[in-house]
């Protein structure tokens, strides 16, 4: 059996039933919304990220990506394959966070996870962002992410990266139902619209499709958590 880490991979489990807690906590704590608005900003820089990679990977480009203070954010590509890049954006969001979830099952090697994000973040800046607030926004959470990487002890970091993880996979599921509930009462620009538009297949039904992907996403790194956890 592999030798545990002592102050990290036994409390594996425990940090992550303590960032979910936390999560609900928070979610009815008034103006708690304050607190996670930056880990907002994170997962929509994710999700844009997730465009733009997209784009880049089945041979487009990519103009610029903004985030907006109110938490949403564009993505303004050229070519590629519109299929997977409207795809991208949430499947995205939900793949790394079940990715995060599964890394922290082994808390020894949280704040090189932390630290890898928070390159992502800087590359996603350098290259793509479009506006001042959104080079602010990326440059803060990069710094944001480093520091934690830096200053926080190895248990504050696993618990970081445990909590950073549910709100990712919490934040698509969030984002996912928002989506559907827009497909189904209005007409609004959306990512599920532009698959209407390109498809013919109706808006919610793409909304519907991103979900289950999700809901799969999450079990399978769930079960791979828990393999973790046995190992």
């Amino acid at each position: 059996m592999p030798k545990q880490n002592p102050t990290t991979d036994r409390d594996s489990i425990k940090f992550l039933m303590g960032a979910a807690v936390l999560t609900i906590l928070i979610s009815y704590i008034p103006f708690a919304f304050v607190l996670i608005y930056p880990l907002r900003l994170f997962v929509t820089f994710i999700h844009e990220g997730g465009h733009a990679i997209a784009a880049l990977l089945t041979l487009g480009s990519v103009d610029k990506l903004q985030i907006f203070a109110d938490a949403s954010g564009v993505t303004y590509t050229r070519g590629g394959l519109m299929f997977v890049i409207s795809s991208a954006g949430y499947l995205a969001t939900s793949a790394f966070g079940a990715l995060l979830l599964v890394l922290c099952s082994r808390g020894n090697n949280a704040k090189a996870v932390i630290t890898v994000t928070a390159a992502l973040i800087l590359v996603l800046t350098a290259f793509f962002a479009g506006d001042p607030f959104s080079w602010v926004t990326g440059i803060m959470l990069a710094v944001g992410l480093i520091w934690i990487a830096i200053a926080a002890r190895p248990r504050w970091a696993h618990f970081f990266l445990s909590f950073l993880a549910v709100q990712c996979c919490l934040n698509a599921f969030y984002d996912l139902r928002t989506l559907f509930l827009i497909s189904t009462t209005t007409d609004m620009q959306s990512d599920a619209l532009n698959m209407q538009q390109a498809t013919m297949i109706p808006a919610p039904i793409w909304a519907l499709i991103w979900i289950v992907l999700s809901v799969m996403t999450l079990i399978a790194a769930l079960r791979k958590y828990a393999e973790g956890q046995v190992a």
